[in-house]
């Protein structure tokens, strides 16, 4: 069974809750075939879509593929899930989906520069991150804003924060 026939089935089912097909991947597991779902969407908060999204999307594709009989006669296991937050940001709706996080950036250039700093804001061809000042000190932390192109960034990926401030901090 191909991703293509899977995601012929699977793409609609999604439009039609409000979410977007991220990813499909139908991998041989034994006697049995594992259909890997990731979803996408902008979920009540804007930041993703939430577990219900997620277990009605999961009923809802497995009725799809069971009446399209897309997955043959072979036996198959569904799993649908979120990006996740180790999932590398990639396409602008990505960074705008995580504004207010922090993310590790990867910049293009000899030499690569790595940068630690919090989304403020994000379109189609640039985000704005808050990074610490040269001149901040332990004690009396300094922000500055950078506007970076979406075309400089090699690699992005949003940090795990245990304390997640409410608001950014003032500059």
């Amino acid at each position: 069974m191909s991703s293509d026939r899977v995601r012929a089935v699977v793409a609609p089912i999604l439009d039609q809750l409000g979410l977007e097909l991220d990813r499909i991947d139908v991998v041989p597991a034994g006697r049995r075939r594992v259909v890997k779902v990731t979803v996408d969407g902008d979920g009540k908060d804007g930041h993703g879509p939430d577990l219900d999204e997620i277990a009605k999307a999961t009923n809802a594709i497995s009725h799809g593929l069971d009446d399209a009989d897309a997955m043959g006669e072979s036996p198959y296991t569904l799993e649908v899930t979120s990006r996740g937050v180790s999932t590398p940001l990639t396409e602008p709706r990505h960074f705008r989906r995580n504004v207010t996080r922090l993310v590790k950036l990867t910049l293009a250039g000899e030499p690569t520069e790595q940068l630690l700093g919090r989304i403020l804001s994000a379109d189609d061809e640039k985000i704005v991150v808050q990074v610490e000042a040269a001149n901040s000190k332990p004690h009396k932390r300094v922000y500055d804003e950078r506007m970076i192109d979406l075309t400089q960034i090699q690699h992005a990926v949003v940090q795990v924060e245990l304390n997640h401030p409410t608001d950014t901090q003032e500059n």
